[in-house]
């Protein structure tokens, strides 16, 4: 599947801006109101693609099909549009917009491989006039089978159901040796790791990367993060690789630790620190496919040969 496109052709797409800042959730707004691709429409992580109203279901809670079809009517779209969306390039932002339109049915979407300002720098027509759309009365055709809820995983978990779960946050967080976000620090047992971050070089995400050192393309695979939005990126970019059984745990690892029944896995108490080379090799041995005893056992004894010299 490709999902991955490079234009600055905007006359038969659409444009749909995402960029979104974690740590100032108004500057993605801003950013647009200042300057955009032109005939972009903004959709914002936590107004448009979040229902952050919820309370329950993670922290950027899937909307709910109304809302989403709500969206999509008033940004003037159809299933027949060549859509393409963009962010600050290399972020996770367009991929989780991308997702909700494939969860909806829309097959002709892409994610813009080039972030708001190498497009810009291609030449692509920027402006701040804010466009105006024609209301739409596009009915979604929802793709459940593209999307897990907890109790889905609950059942690959527990191996009722057959399934791969892959963890796309950092390797310290998969491990529990940190947890800067969420109220309790490491996985979802059994999961694999691959930190979406590594698919993503000077701004853009590389092409032909190999994850089948971390999951096979033939198995069923459930992607997740910590809110269901860098777990995004990580669909995309194994979509793009050819993997076809792909489910993203929308509401992820802070869905799943809301219910005190899920069990929770790490590899040591959360409480100890970890200095920067002790970092770099765990994440050496959770890509070489190390996990649970045998990765504690690596890593001390890695970090024993460090500590000789």
């Amino acid at each position: 599947m490709q999902v991955f496109i490079e234009t600055i052709e905007t006359k038969e797409s659409r444009w749909i801006d995402a960029r979104f800042d974690l740590s100032n959730p108004k500057a993605g707004q801003e950013l647009y109101e200042q300057e955009h691709i032109e005939g972009a429409v903004h959709w914002d992580l936590e107004r448009d693609l979040s229902d952050m109203a919820a309370g329950t279901g993670g922290r950027h809670p899937l909307p709910p099909r109304e809302a989403i079809t709500d969206l999509l009517q008033r940004s003037g779209l159809n299933k027949s549009d060549h859509i393409v969306i963009y962010d600050g390039g290399g972020e996770p932002f367009a991929a989780r917009a991308w997702w909700i339109l494939k969860y909806a049915g829309f097959e002709r979407v892409y994610i813009s491989r080039l972030g708001f300002d190498a497009l810009k720098s291609a030449g692509i027509a920027v402006t701040d006039e804010v466009p105006s759309f024609s209301r739409t009365t596009v009915e979604p055709s929802f793709d459940d089978s593209i999307h897990a809820d907890q109790e889905t995983v609950r059942r690959v978990v527990s191996g009722e159901e057959f399934g791969v779960l892959l963890d796309a946050r950092s390797a310290e967080r998969y491990a529990g040796f940190s947890e800067p976000i969420d109220k309790v620090a490491g996985r979802i047992p059994g999961a694999h790791n691959y930190d979406w971050t590594q698919a993503v070089e000077n701004g853009r995400f590389l092409n032909d990367i190999d994850l089948t050192t971390v999951v096979n393309d033939t198995e069923p695979t459930i992607v997740y993060c910590g809110s269901g939005v860098t777990a995004a990126a990580l669909y995309a970019v194994l979509a793009e690789s050819g993997h076809e059984q792909l489910r993203l745990y929308s509401g992820s690892f802070s869905d799943w630790i809301e219910s005190e029944e899920n069990i929770v896995e790490f590899d040591r108490p959360t409480e100890q620190s970890v200095d920067g080379q002790a970092k770099e090799i765990l994440a050496k041995l959770i890509q070489e496919g190390h996990s649970g005893e045998m990765l504690m056992k690596k890593y001390e004894y890695e970090k024993s040969l460090l500590e000789k010299k």
